[in-house]
């Protein structure tokens, strides 16, 4: 009877502890299986400018005679009724799944993976069909990434209010790597979230200051993983195990000492 009391009690003290795994570095996310295949930071990934994406929301706007005249384009809504916002004067265009965008007079066009110097240039050339020397402006109003920066719980959405903002910038504005953060541990995240390009950076040393210099995308997710406190930790991860032991070893002594 005293050995089947012990096996049971066994059973249930393993079973505690298989799920350690659960509770042990559950706040890292984005955990990367050894030896993973990460992408590869190619030389003209670190020159690489901004480029426009779906779901991008841009601010057009439409000159004449090289920038002289602006181009009420508000005159235009309702005759090409293309998908178009407008607040404060200013006109907002969404680049749609498919990366085409409809504006005025000439309709559909693909803007996604261009460069906004290059659209500027390619809009100006679809236009010279109605204006004289036309001159394009644009800007990406909603342009953001994700950063977790080490911090147990916290992420920040980061506005990239710059055209060309890096990496270094984005982590700056979100606060920094803080004393819990893996600087030598850093994710950039890119792409199609359901099959993304997963690049591996170390910013531990001087050397990482070029890949410091990569310019985000759209959408981008920075993820630097958190610095693990054995002290905390322990007490922190464990302590439902304990808590769980404690009181299985409880009732054996109480069923023992009824017995």
């Amino acid at each position: 009877m005293r050995l089947n009391r012990f096996f049971i009690i066994g059973i249930l003290v393993s079973l505690t502890f298989v799920g350690c795994n659960r509770w042990y570095r559950s706040s890292i996310m984005l955990k990367a299986p050894k030896n993973y295949d990460y992408s590869q930071l190619a030389d003209s990934t670190y020159d690489h400018e901004f480029k426009l994406a779906p779901n991008d929301i841009i601010d057009f706007r439409l000159f004449t005679n090289d920038g002289f005249k602006l181009i009420d384009l508000s005159t235009m809504n309702d005759m090409n009724g293309q998908r178009m916002s407008q607040q404060e004067n200013n006109f907002f265009y969404l680049i749609e799944h498919d990366g085409m965008v409809k504006l005025p007079m000439i309709g559909r066009v693909q803007l996604a993976g261009m460069t906004i110097k290059e659209a500027e240039n390619y809009l100006q050339e679809r236009y010279a069909k109605y204006y004289i020397d036309p001159f394009s402006r644009i800007a990406v109003t909603n342009r953001r990434v994700v950063v977790f920066n080490g911090e147990y719980s916290q992420g920040t959405v980061v506005d990239l209010k710059n055209r060309n903002m890096t990496l270094l910038e984005g982590l700056a504005l979100a606060g920094g790597i803080p004393r819990t953060g893996k600087a030598h541990t850093i994710k950039l995240i890119r792409g199609d979230k359901a099959n993304p390009d997963i690049y591996f950076i170390d910013l531990s040393k001087i050397d990482g200051m070029a890949q410091a210099s990569i310019v985000l995308q759209s959408n981008d997710v920075i993820y630097v993983e958190p610095r693990i406190s054995l002290s905390s930790e322990i007490l922190r991860e464990w302590s439902p195990i304990i808590a769980v032991t404690t009181s299985i070893l409880t009732l054996y002594i109480l069923i023992v000492s009824l017995n």
